[in-house]
């Protein structure tokens, strides 16, 4: 069993017995970058140095003994939409090229407070937009269980480097499935918890009413332990929820008996897979096998959920993209003669095509005589896809049904296609648009790549979705698979 295959709680009980070094580890992890990583590609940059001057310190504070964070000496990975104090934080965009951070993210804050080592910075598509990795104005990232095909987006790089074992953890952002739709896809946990329980400060913004910080782990107990070390109430987050967070590592007990499960019908119909639905029906059969119940259920606002999200969401990009301007921070035109083609120019060759195609949608729903036709309309449509949720968790605890219609597609194969791609994300934007917690887990195989089964939980019902999952996973050897790269 290599390293990799332990549990966070197991790798921390290791170096407390002192049979293991915070070195050994962080060696591991850039000995497995520089192995595969040719072929993955998923980070951008490396911070060797400074990972390993903080793994020595943490060395000495092993043999000193005393109290040590929750993650301490794990090696970590972070998307690279979250600013990291003096490192490139470029959201994979030619824009942000040359960006260092001149400051944390409280995330960061939060697991340099966990004591995590961070390795580097992982790639994504840029400024987020995306769902395939495809969009990185750098490089694509590849799925390492077939490096042919995609690892899912936005969180592509986060996701493959967790499945390729380059790192223990890693943090991805999720606004309308990224990080449950890239984990499906590479046989990886991935977590978007409920809007607000972890601080937005410092993620560059995409769409800031739908962005949400999570964790993707190789297993629902290390999801557990990332996500207790950054959930929290922060004033620097003007949406940060002020609530108190439970133990969530001791709501993983196992125990589903009497669960009330609910499965919309608009989960596994038009548009699944057979074989992902197939996977999704025997999960509920091991659910059902340790006591819980599972009624079929309607989301009758689903259909609309996909034009609503993107209306939105492409409005607030138009807005929170306006501050990119080639003055103030990122790559500024050598060519222009006045400020207005400073400003033209600048934005056209930093931003690339996706970003740029959002910024049009947004700025058009947005302009005077269609607001009220487009944003306004789709924000009620918001209201009504909450209120299904709402109706539907009024009777059940939690909501499962697939985390993608499909298994991963081959790279090159939907990048014309902006539509089809936009429609990967039909079963995890729901959730994002009502701010409420879900999480995907590794239920199958199709084809050789991985399957996800999403569980949706009520607003701050975390502890209920880690436990369901847990339950799941202990059941099953889905999680235990691994890419051969």
């Amino acid at each position: 069993m290599s390293l990799f295959d332990l549990k966070l709680m197991e790798l921390q009980n290791r170096l407390a017995r002192k049979e293991l070094s915070v070195s050994e580890l962080v060696d591991q992890s850039y000995r497995r970058i520089h192995e595969v990583d040719g072929k993955v590609r998923a980070f951008l940059s490396l911070d060797e140095e400074n990972a390993k001057n903080a793994a020595k310190q943490m060395d000495e504070q092993l043999q000193q003994g005393g109290e040590r964070g929750l993650l301490f000496g794990l090696p970590a990975g972070i998307k690279d939409n979250i600013a990291t104090e003096g490192t490139l934080t470029t959201c994979a965009s030619q824009f942000l090229s040359n960006y260092k951070a001149i400051y944390d993210a409280t995330v960061i804050k939060k697991l340099k407070s966990a004591q995590s080592v961070t390795v580097g910075k992982l790639n994504m598509d840029e400024f987020a937009m995306g769902g395939s990795n495809e969009n990185s104005s750098f490089h694509p990232t590849h799925n390492p269980w077939n490096v042919e095909y995609v690892p899912g987006g936005s969180s592509g790089g986060s996701a493959a480097a967790v499945a390729a074992g380059e790192v223990y953890f890693a943090l991805g952002s999720d606004t309308g499935g990224s990080i449950r739709q890239p984990a499906s896809y590479c046989g990886i946990v991935g977590m978007k918890p409920t809007y607000g329980l972890v601080s937005r400060f410092g993620l560059v913004a995409f769409a800031s009413s739908l962005d949400q910080i999570g964790p993707l782990t190789k297993n629902v107990e290390d999801a557990a332990f990332v996500l207790q070390s950054i959930a929290g109430h922060d004033p620097m987050d003007s949406t940060s929820a002020n609530v108190e967070i439970p133990d969530y590592i001791s709501a993983l007990s196992g125990d589903v008996k009497g669960l009330r499960i609910a499965v919309p019908k608009e989960y596994i119909g038009k548009g699944v897979d057979p074989r992902v639905k197939e996977s999704v029906m025997s999960a509920l059969k091991v659910l059902e096998g340790l006591g819980a119940t599972w009624e079929e259920v309607s989301l009758p606002h689903t259909e609309y959920a996909v034009a609503a999200y993107y209306l939105l969401a492409s409005s607030e990009a138009s807005s929170n993209l306006a501050r990119f301007d080639g003055v103030r921070y990122g790559v500024r035109t050598p060519n222009a003669n006045n400020l207005i083609e400073l400003y033209r120019k600048s934005r056209s060759e930093g931003f690339g095509a996706e970003v740029k195609r959002r910024i049009m949608l947004g700025t058009y729903a947005l302009s005077s005589g269609y607001y009220d036709a487009y944003y306004l309309k789709a924000q009620k449509v918001r209201t009504l896809i909450k209120q299904d949720f709402d109706q539907v968790f009024a009777n059940y605890d939690v909501i499962i049904g697939p985390t993608a219609p499909t298994p991963a597609f081959k790279i090159g194969e939907q990048v014309d296609n902006p539509l089809t791609m936009y429609l990967n994300d039909i079963l995890t934007i729901p959730v994002n648009l009502a701010g409420i917690p879900a999480i995907s887990v590794p239920c199958g195989l199709v084809d050789g790549l991985p399957v996800g089964l999403q569980i949706i939980g009520k607003a701050l019902g975390e502890a209920t979705v880690l436990r369901t999952a847990h339950a799941f996973e202990q059941n099953t050897e889905f999680h235990k698979l691994r890419p051969q790269l």
